[in-house]
C-alpha cells in the first residue's frame, strides 16, 4: 500500500489492527497510548507533524510505503543520486 497522507495511513494500521483481531483499546495498551489516540489515527485525523513529513516526502518524489514486519523487503530505489 502506498501511503500518501495520514489516511491511508490511517487505514493501513485499522486494516492491520483488525487481521490480527485486536481492538483499539488493546492496541491502544500496548503502544502505550490513549484510546483516542489510536481512533483519530485510525480515522485519518492529521498531526501537524506527519503530514508535513509525508507532504514533504511527496514533494520530494519519494514513495512512503509500508509492509509486514514479517514480510521480506524490497530494496528501495535511489531517487537522488549526487552529482560528483
Amino acid at each position: 500500500m502506498i501511503i500518501t497522507d495520514s489516511k491511508t495511513f490511517g487505514l493501513l494500521v485499522r486494516k492491520c489492527r483488525k487481521q490480527q483481531k485486536v481492538t483499539q483499546a488493546q492496541l491502544a495498551a500496548v503502544s502505550n497510548v490513549g484510546l483516542r489516540f489510536v481512533s483519530e489515527l485510525e480515522n485519518g485525523k492529521p498531526t501537524s507533524q506527519l503530514d508535513k513529513a509525508l507532504r514533504v516526502a511527496n514533494m520530494a518524489g519519494l514513495t512512503l510505503a509500508a509492509s509486514d514486519k514479517n514480510a521480506p523487503f524490497a530494496k528501495p530505489k535511489q531517487r537522488i543520486k549526487a552529482n560528483t
